[in-house]
């Protein structure tokens, strides 16, 4: 199955999310190429759920659709040279995380997700299947925006 056939779970657990306002403003940022961070966001958690069931790992699939649409929520554009936005790769996910916290209900596992997402980069590893998978499916996503260029 492409990971397009995966879009009516990611609207079950995640509607609110792709909707509200943050996600609004998503869709105005580029995160790779010619792909905004919303575009990148969703293929990030259309992925997650594709990895989830083609291993068949027993995950919390709502967590891991919410922390996978939440794990890029920093909300500004990080091509600006804004002297803040220095060394995004490394300070986005707490960015992420306290917005996601701010505008969202978020548990302990899409903290984690969002928390970790970007290891081996920045040194805190995954703790839990749900932030392993985050990781994988967003280098792979990250990959293949880059490459389409």
């Amino acid at each position: 199955m492409r990971s397009r056939d995966y879009l009516p779970v990611v609207r079950l657990h995640g509607q609110d999310i792709l909707t509200s306002p943050g996600m609004r403003l998503q869709r105005q940022h580029m995160q790779h190429g010619r792909v905004s961070v919303f575009e990148h966001s969703l293929a990030v958690a259309l992925m997650c759920v594709k990895l989830s069931r083609a291993l068949r790992l027993r995950v919390n699939e709502r967590a891991l659709v919410r922390g996978a649409l939440l794990h890029d929520y920093f909300l500004y554009d990080w091509h600006d040279p804004d002297p803040s936005h220095r060394w995004h790769g490394f300070f986005h996910p707490q960015t992420a995380l306290k917005n996601a916290e701010r505008d969202f209900s978020v548990g302990d596992t899409e903290r984690d997700m969002i928390a970790h997402h970007m290891f081996p980069l920045v040194p805190r590893p995954p703790r839990c299947r749900e932030s392993a998978l985050l990781c994988l499916a967003d280098k792979l996503c990250a990959l293949r925006e880059t490459l389409r260029r």
